[in-house]
């Protein structure tokens, strides 16, 4: 297969590109056209004041509420990430073992999170938390507590069907060149085809930290002081609650384009610590000669 031809589908020829381009100034032009029309409408009634936007201008409001609010977001993002990280690794690899009653019971384990809702899980280790009476755990941190665990909990067995369909779509030949070499099994499938299926499924891992960064503003809901719920209080507390969620939005959508264009440069650091710099060469026939 040569390598301007896609796997997926044939290269669209030069008709079909120039409907493509046609139908995406289309879109565009109806996407910007309703986007004018909610502006008019906001104007209409009074949304667009600058008075209404003043509050976000002010260092105040940013010190006091949105910055404390996405340190708040972040840490708990961060915490997510890492245990997730953590979590998929561990029961990818328990479902990929050869040893049918590990991969029983981390099929079982995350098959079951993944059907549970975030949200669920928030409220019932935030509940859990609350009657338990550990007084080892500070009552303030029950909220983080429990948008961590709920987050760690989906998301990792996100992670660890990611890894173990990473593994399965690698071609046979890479575990067999790894068994010629000497490694075990379970040897290949961490030195060579884990690595490999992170780096294959890096754009599906990237996707899933922006929702973890996301879900995150499921925490308002049991009083985690996040973005979302410091935007709410300053809308609230401004009469201007459309504007704050505006502001928030705003904030969420920068990190995610971020996370977004962050995932080509680890992806390429991934690639050369994991494969080296390799250089093509025409093939060439060695003689030995004799002097």
């Amino acid at each position: 297969m040569s390598g301007s031809q896609s796997v997926l589908f044939d290269v669209p020829g030069p008709r079909t590109r120039r409907r493509m381009a046609w139908l995406n100034l289309l879109f565009g032009l109806v996407v910007a056209g309703i986007g004018a029309l909610l502006l008019v409408l906001l104007a209409r009634k009074g949304q667009l004041d600058a008075a209404l936007w003043t509050p976000f201008l002010e260092f105040r409001t940013w010190e006091s509420f949105l910055v404390p609010g996405l340190v708040h977001t972040l840490q708990a993002a961060g915490l997510a990430i890492i245990g997730s990280s953590v979590f998929g690794l561990v029961f990818g690899l328990g479902r990929l073992s050869e040893l049918r009653i590990l991969r029983v019971v981390s099929g079982t384990v995350v098959e079951f999170f993944r059907a549970v809702p975030v949200l669920l899980m928030m409220i019932f280790v935030w509940l859990a938390l609350g009657f338990s009476g550990n007084r080892a755990i500070d009552p303030q941190d029950y909220p983080l507590i429990a948008v961590v665990t709920a987050l760690v909990l989906y998301n990792g067995s996100v992670f660890a069907e990611l890894v173990r369909s990473g593994v399965h779509g690698l071609p046979r030949g890479q575990r067999e060149a790894a068994l010629a070499t000497g490694l075990t099994g379970p040897q290949s499938l961490r030195s060579v085809e884990v690595p490999q299926a992170l780096i294959a499924m890096l754009p599906a891992l990237v996707s899933q930290l922006v929702v973890i960064l996301k879900d995150t503003a499921l925490g308002y809901i049991i009083t985690y002081r996040e973005l979302l719920q410091e935007a709410r209080q300053v809308g609230s507390g401004n009469g201007n609650i459309l504007q704050a969620l505006a502001v928030a939005a705003v904030v969420f959508i920068v990190i995610n384009y971020a996370l977004t264009k962050a995932a080509p440069w680890v992806g390429q650091r991934m690639g050369r610590r994991t494969s080296g710099r390799a250089k093509a060469e025409a093939p060439s026939l060695v003689v030995a000669t004799r002097d």
